[in-house]
C-alpha cells in the first residue's frame, strides 16, 4: 500500500455523518470480497457482511461472469452497522487505511480488472457528499503517495454472492491466497485498532 503514515494514524473524518440510531448499511468495493468482508467481521457495531456484486445487471451478477472483467460490476461487500456503536466516518477511515490501497485502479495487488476496483457505491445524495468531502480532505493531507483512484458510483442493487463466497476467510485459513492477502489485513487491524473489536468469546 502506498499510505506514507501509519494506518493506526489515518485521520478520521472532519465532520461526521448525521445518523439516526437503528441499523444502517454501506456497499464498499476493495478488491477481492474475501478479503473487506474478513476486516469488518471483525468490528464491534457490525451487525453482518454480505459479499456480492454492484455496478450492473442481475442478469451478469454472477461469480464466473463477473470474473471474465467484461461486466461492470465490481466485487463489494455490503455491510450492515449500528451507528450507535460504529458510524459511517470510522468504517470509511478503515476502508481507505486498513481495508483495500485506494490508490490501485482496477486492480488490488494481482487481482487484475475493472471488477477489483476501489469504489463507494452511496445510496443517497448525503453519503455521496460525506465521502466526496473525506476523500478531498485525504488528498488535500497528501496520505498516500499517489492519488485517490476510488469511484463514487450510485447504488442501484446490490446482488449477494453465491454462499460459497459468504464468511470465506474463516472458512478457508489455510488457503494461500487468504494467508498471502487478507490474513496480514486483519493482523494490522488487530494489532493497532483492538479497541474496535468485537470482544472475544
Amino acid at each position: 500500500m502506498s499510505l506514507i503514515i501509519d494506518p493506526w494514524a489515518f485521520p478520521p473524518p472532519a465532520r461526521s455523518f448525521p445518523q439516526d440510531g437503528g441499523h444502517a448499511t454501506i456497499v464498499l468495493a476493495g478488491g477481492c470480497f474475501w478479503c473487506t468482508e474478513a476486516v469488518y467481521t471483525e468490528l464491534a457495531g457490525v451487525l453482518g457482511v454480505r459479499p456480492g456484486y454492484a455496478g450492473d445487471s442481475a442478469a451478469t451478477a454472477d461469480y464466473k461472469t463477473v470474473c471474465t472483467g467484461r461486466t461492470n460490476h465490481a466485487e463489494v461487500i455490503e455491510v450492515t452497522y449500528n451507528p450507535a456503536v460504529i458510524d459511517l466516518g470510522r468504517i470509511l477511515q478503515l476502508f481507505f487505511s486498513i481495508a483495500h490501497d485506494p490508490t490501485e485502479k482496477d486492480r488490488q495487488g494481482g487481482d487484475v480488472g475493472r471488477q477489483y476496483r476501489s469504489a463507494i457505491f452511496y445510496a443517497n445524495e448525503a453519503e455521496h457528499r460525506f465521502a466526496a468531502d473525506y476523500i478531498a480532505q485525504i488528498e488535500g493531507a497528501s496520505l498516500f503517495k499517489r492519488p485517490i483512484a476510488t469511484t463514487l458510483e450510485p447504488l442501484t442493487q446490490f446482488h449477494a454472492a453465491e454462499p460459497e463466497h459468504h464468511d470465506y476467510a474463516r472458512r478457508n485459513p489455510h488457503s494461500p491466497y487468504i494467508a498471502a492477502v487478507s490474513a496480514p489485513k486483519v493482523a494490522k487491524l488487530r494489532k493497532g485498532l483492538g479497541h474496535l473489536l468485537k470482544p472475544t468469546r
